[in-house]
């Protein structure tokens, strides 16, 4: 009896990248959400001297 056995690299199989891209693409969009978190944090200005400070809105100070 003659087995047919699979001697292809692991890279070359389908199941490693398949479990493999759930972890990677949630450390992908756990990136961009960080990243999102640093550069978009602009304290937005309702009207002069009212500034809203993520849901705080005060009045600034001079």
């Amino acid at each position: 009896m003659s087995k047919d056995l699979d001697t292809k690299p692991w890279w070359k199989q389908l199941w490693p990248w398949l479990i493999i891209s759930g972890p990677a693409i949630g450390a992908i969009g756990a990136a961009i959400t960080i990243w999102f978190a640093f550069t978009q944090d602009v304290d937005q200005t309702i009207r002069e001297g009212v500034v809203k400070q993520g849901l705080k809105i005060e009045q600034v100070t001079k």
